[in-house]
């Protein structure tokens, strides 16, 4: 469902009007309201409950230190299933229920959904992994901001990788047809036509959640790839490696960091080793994301999962500013945002003028003895040392 921006802004001044004296009421002063939208169920869950659960650890984090603005943090959690035709109600549910500052989305194509309404009310929304660069660099959105790289930068990784390090010619890149895959994928091709050092001899876009993907398997077998770039998420990507696999061919496969997740490994099985995908930089030996990895496992009794440093990085930038700022006005929180720096498990970071992180970037990463390793950074280095400015 798309809305116009006047039926955006028409929507979010209902919302506003109508509910404007439960925001004044007492319950709407007594603490800092933190939302935070994605897929906390569904099959992209994976993706979304890790930021979920960073966001809650955050927050009883300030609320030990005696909260934010002297307030107490609530977490405001909306399942949006990373779904864009459902992030339009999520994202109203939050605004409705008078969410100061919002963590998400997680899908690009959800975030992109909500952006609008969340302008329209005047709220400041970051997320951890929606990774489309139109959604920081189109100007549309001043109120967003990420911790994560945008795609253009890690299709650049994932091309530069296929042809520098893995030295192929001919490459089959495939996506989900969503604004995070089929741009990704948009963007592979580019880089690789531009570099003239390697051939795009498939371009297709696949059906989510279709049972069989023969038919595009057979097409890369006919095209003769060595290698196949694919933008989208986890299931099908599973989908496709196992009937590849099955069909005995052993062309590269490399994805992005929607297919870089332990569900990936688990579904797909033996049919992910080798398999590659780009990722988020792994700063797990920095001393606050073990911090924070230690205290997932002590509270939840699980791994951190995909996004999840991202994600806590996240939110303690949204409660800094908050902080820092001394309001939960929108032009204060963006203002502190783009201001102050804040240590955090990624490193210590602030943002730029179009609300991407300083800082953040890629790796690439294989599949080895089933678990993701990151590809030693010399492999990678002729990548990203040509990485656009």
């Amino acid at each position: 469902m798309k809305i116009s921006l006047s039926g955006r802004a028409f929507l979010s001044w209902i919302i506003i009007a109508g509910l404007a004296g439960f925001a004044a009421g007492p319950a709407a002063a007594d603490t800092i309201k933190l939302g935070v939208a994605g897929s906390h169920s569904g099959d992209l869950a994976s993706y979304g409950l890790p930021t979920k659960r960073a966001a809650e650890l955050v927050a009883k984090e300030f609320n030990a230190r005696g909260g934010v603005l002297g307030k107490k943090v609530e977490i405001l959690a909306e399942d949006d299933v990373c779904k864009p035709e459902v992030a339009t109600n999520t994202t109203t549910k939050l605004v409705s229920r008078g969410a100061h500052v919002v963590l998400g989305h997680i899908c690009s194509g959800a975030t992109k959904t909500a952006l609008g309404i969340y302008k329209d009310a005047g709220i400041v929304t970051m997320s951890s992994s929606a990774t489309n660069p139109e959604l920081t660099q189109s100007g549309k959105y001043p109120n967003f901001f990420r911790t994560i790289a945008s795609d253009d930068a890690q299709a650049k990784l994932d091309t530069d990788f296929a042809m520098d390090v893995l030295k192929v010619k001919k490459i089959a890149v495939l996506h989900d047809k969503g604004d995070y895959g089929k741009g990704l994928a948009e963007f592979s091709r580019g880089f690789i036509e531009a570099s003239k050092k390697a051939q795009v001899v498939l371009f297709e876009g696949v059906t989510p959640g279709a049972v069989d993907y023969s038919a595009v398997v057979n097409k890369i077998k006919q095209s003769g790839a060595e290698a196949v770039i694919y933008g989208g998420y986890h299931p099908e990507a599973s989908s496709i490696v196992i009937q590849m696999r099955k069909k005995k061919m052993n062309t590269y496969f490399i994805s992005d960091d929607g297919v870089k997740d332990a569900t990936f490994i688990k579904v797909a099985g033996k049919a992910a080793e080798g398999v590659y995908a780009s990722g988020p930089k792994d700063t797990t030996k920095n001393p606050l994301a073990i911090a924070a990895i230690a205290a997932n496992k002590s509270t939840y009794n699980t791994d951190p999962g995909a996004f999840f440093l991202n994600g806590y990085a996240a939110a303690q930038a949204l409660l800094n500013a908050i902080q820092k700022a001394k309001s939960t006005k929108y032009e204060d929180v963006a203002k502190a945002l783009h201001t102050y720096p804040v240590d955090t498990p990624l490193g210590k970071i602030k943002f730029d003028k179009r609300g991407d992180a300083i800082g953040v970037g890629f790796s690439m990463y294989q599949v080895k003895n089933g678990v993701y390793v990151e590809v030693p950074a010399a492999t990678t280095a002729t990548a990203t040392a040509k990485k656009k400015k």
